[in-house]
C-alpha cells in the first residue's frame, strides 16, 4: 500500500514518520525490527529509508510501538540496556540500569586505580549485575563480590556474567544487605545502589517506573533506611582506609553525609552525576 506521495506506508521512512512515538523511541524500536528480521545496522534506517518491511517484520513492528505506547520501558521491551562498556539482559524482575548509577563504577574504578593492586570488591543490590559486571570488564585483576534479596535478580545476574565472560571473577550470593555474605569478610571497596525513593513519591506510579519491582526502587519508608543500614555496618566489612561509596537521591545528600559522620567515615566525598545533581557520596573508614 502507498499514501498519496507513492511511498510504501510500511518503509522504514513511512513508518518513522507516522509513528505516534518521539522520534528517538521510534528509531530505537525499528533499529530492532531491522536487525532481528533483516541483520541490518541502525544507519539502515537512513541509508535504506525505502525499504518495505515484510508482513512478519511489520507485525513486530506494530507490537513493539503498541507495547512502547501502553508505557513499557524500552529496555524491559528489546530485554537489554547498555551500561558503562558492557551490555546486559534486562528483564522486569530487576531495576533498569540508569546512565547516573556509573558514577559508582567510575569512583570505584579510580579507587581501585588509585591502589594499584588486585582488589576485593562488594556490591550489594546487585540488581542484574550492572555495577559489579562493569567493575569486573574493566578491572582484571579485581575480585568482586555481588548479593541481592531477589532471587529473581540474582538469575538475571547471572545471566549477565555468563553472557560477558565474567562468572569466574564474580561470586552471588543471596541475601540481606551485609547478611547475605556467608562469613565475615573485609573489602577494599563496597559500592551500592540500595532503594532509596520514598514510599509517598509519586513518581513511583509514574513513567518507566511503574513497570519496574518496587523493592528495588522504594524502603516502603522514608528512602533512607537501606541507605542507613549500608552506612552503619560499612566499619565492619570495610579494610582499613577503605572506600565506601553510595548512590542516593537527589535531595538526599545532606542526609547521606550525617548518617557517614555519624558512622564515624572520614574524608567524605559528595559526586555530580552529569546533570548536575548530587548523586553520590563516599567516604573512608579511618586507616
Amino acid at each position: 500500500m502507498r499514501d498519496q506521495q507513492g511511498l510504501a506506508t510500511n518503509s522504514l521512512k513511512a513508518l518513522l514518520s507516522s509513528s505516534a512515538l518521539p522520534g528517538n523511541e521510534a528509531r530505537i524500536l525499528l533499529a530492532h525490527v531491522i536487525e532481528t528480521y533483516y541483520q541490518l545496522p541502525r544507519s539502515a534506517l537512513l541509508s535504506r529509508d525505502d525499504m518495505e518491511l515484510n508482513e512478519s517484520a511489520y507485525q513486530a513492528w506494530q507490537q513493539l510501538e503498541q507495547r512502547r505506547m501502553h508505557g513499557e520501558p524500552i529496555a524491559y521491551i528489546l530485554g537489554k540496556k547498555g551500561f558503562h562498556a558492557i551490555e546486559l539482559m534486562v528483564a522486569p524482575g530487576v531495576l533498569i540500569p540508569r546512565p547516573e548509577t556509573e558514577l559508582l563504577v567510575d569512583i570505584a574504578l579510580d579507587e581501585i586505580g588509585r591502589i594499584k593492586r588486585s582488589c576485593q570488591i562488594l556490591d550489594m543490590g546487585t540488581g542484574s549485575g550492572a555495577i559489579a559486571l562493569a567493575i569486573a570488564s574493566a578491572s582484571a585483576h579485581s575480585a568482586i563480590v555481588a548479593t541481592d534479596q531477589s532471587s529473581e535478580a540474582l538469575a538475571i545476574a547471572k545471566i549477565n556474567a555468563q553472557n560477558l565472560h565474567l562468572d569466574n571473577r564474580v561470586q552471588f550470593f543471596q541475601g540481606d544487605w551485609y547478611e547475605a555474605l556467608t562469613q565475615h569478610r573485609q573489602f577494599d571497596v563496597i559500592v551500592s545502589n540500595p532503594p532509596y525513593i520514598a514510599n509517598v513519591d509519586p513518581h513511583l506510579t509514574q513513567g518507566d517506573l511503574r513497570f519496574e519491582p518496587a523493592s528495588a526502587l522504594t524502603d516502603y519508608a522514608s528512602g533512607l533506611s537501606c541507605l542507613e543500614t549500608i552506612i552503619s555496618g560499612a566499619n565492619s566489612h570495610l579494610l582499613p582506609g577503605a572506600l565506601l561509596a553510595v548512590e542516593h537521591g537527589f535531595d538526599q545528600s545532606d542526609a547521606v553525609v550525617c548518617l557517614m559522620k555519624d558512622a564515624g567515615l572520614h574524608d567524605i566525598q559528595v559526586h555530580l552525576d552529569l546533570a548536575g545533581h548530587k548523586r553520590a557520596a563516599s567516604a573512608r573508614k579511618m586507616a
